[in-house]
């Protein structure tokens, strides 16, 4: 399935020392592309590289820190970002934190939606200059299953009327699959090349799924891994969003398999809740107002 080069490339995963970021750092690397692994801990990401650079020696492969719950580490990974190259081909959004107890971002948004959304919402709004001078660049944000009968709640973004962590994972997976829809659609209004398109992993076996702060027991991992896709196959949407010469932009990918849950990617319909163009507009105002980050769709 995968293309034959992204020589002269340059590619940013988010989340990229381990699970689905990694395999799909390990997956440009063998095509070629220049990738940076944008890590909130450099320590863990100097060990991807080495894990990379032992499969793909010829692969060239940097580590730069980000903290998608910091806005201050976001502005400040992407000014050193553009200070240093002259072109961005692919954005991945990919880092995410699943179902942890109640807390908040320095900034004091509640954490799932603060790092999963307000974070990436930032950081393409930060690098979307870069992007818009590279032709046919791609942004690739990652949502999930849990995007289904999932809402966005204006009146308690930040948990403190009540908190639930599942609800609020699949809040900012919502949030994730929106934006993703709202830049294409705001793309193409400026008649621009960069594409905007989502993808999701089906049910993968990475280290997201963790009891409380615990890593999980050896036992459970063996059944996760018999029923559960690998992160690798997991990694594929995300590979065919930012490599497929057939992609337009706007679309949503996802395994093929039975409740997509495992299999080889494919188009799929995302829940009507995405549709919405009204909350998908009010969220992005909201976004703004959150991060004080604004998008500029002039080149």
């Amino acid at each position: 399935m995968e293309p034959t080069t992204l020589t002269g490339k340059t590619a940013i995963i988010t989340g990229a020392n381990s699970g689905l970021g990694l395999e799909t750092a390990k997956s440009f690397a063998r095509l070629g592309a220049r990738v940076i692994l944008a890590v909130r801990d450099t320590e863990k990401g100097q060990a991807a590289e080495h894990e990379i650079k032992e499969e793909t020696p010829w692969a060239i492969v940097e580590v730069m820190k980000l903290d998608l719950s910091d806005l201050d580490s976001v502005r400040d990974f992407a000014e050193t970002f553009i200070s240093r190259f002259d072109s961005l081909d692919l954005l991945i959004n990919n880092a995410g934190v699943m179902t942890p107890p109640y807390a908040k971002t320095k900034d004091g948004f509640e954490l799932q939606f603060g790092s999963n959304h307000l974070g990436h919402f930032a950081l393409t709004g930060r690098l979307l200059p870069l992007l818009l001078h590279t032709d046919n660049s791609r942004v690739v944000t990652l949502s999930s299953l849990a995007h289904r009968n999932a809402a966005i709640d204006f009146d308690n973004l930040d948990g403190s009327k009540g908190y639930k962590a599942m609800k609020f994972y699949g809040q900012s997976k919502l949030a994730n699959l929106m934006f993703a829809t709202e830049l294409d659609q705001r793309l193409k209004q400026h008649g621009l090349s960069t594409l905007s398109i989502a993808c999701h992993p089906g049910i993968s076996s990475t280290n997201l799924f963790k009891l409380g702060s615990r890593e999980m027991p050896r036992i459970f991992k063996g059944l996760m891994n018999r029923y559960l896709q690998p992160a690798a196959m997991g990694a594929l949407p995300t590979v065919y969003a930012a490599t497929d010469s057939g992609i337009t932009g706007g679309e949503y990918i996802g395994p093929d398999g039975k409740g997509q849950r495992r299999g080889y990617p494919a188009l799929e319909k995302p829940d009507s809740a995405v549709n919405d163009e009204a909350t998908r507009k009010k969220l992005w105002d909201v976004s703004e107002q959150l991060t004080g980050v604004t998008f500029d769709f002039n080149k």
